[in-house]
């Protein structure tokens, strides 16, 4: 006997998803936490259950503009040829530098880190 109940209960389980998402299920709530008459946090919970046609119906499509849903189109994943300009002119400004600072045995560099505040040390220790 209980062979038999099994296929009945999942013919219902089956009959009851099929009329959700064929009909559409919502269930709406607020959750309010108060202490002392402030409210401290609300949650306003929607959900709407349905099948993707349903939705369409209904005029929900969101997820088709949504980025992170939507497969990316393989154009928009290379870069395009303006990045590249741009990467091109930066990597040739980086190797002017290079060469410049190299030509000048790093003087940009020993120009720029004299200002510790060294200066002051040498009289504070005298006094």
């Amino acid at each position: 006997m209980p062979e038999l109940a099994n296929p009945t209960r999942t013919h219902g389980l089956v009959d009851i998803l099929d009329r959700v998402l064929d009909k559409g299920l919502v269930v709406a709530g607020d959750i309010k936490i108060n202490l002392a008459n402030v409210e401290l946090l609300t949650i306003q919970i929607r959900l709407l259950v349905c099948s993707i046609d349903k939705a369409e119906q209904i005029g929900l499509n969101w997820w088709r503009n949504d980025p992170r849903l939507t497969a990316t189109p393989l154009g928009h994943a290379l870069p395009d040829a303006s990045a590249e300009a741009r990467l091109a002119k930066i990597e040739t400004q980086l190797r002017q530098l290079t060469t410049a600072l190299e030509a000048g045995g790093g003087r940009a560099s020993a120009g720029g880190g004299g200002g510790g505040g060294g200066g002051g040390d040498p009289k504070r220790k005298g006094k």
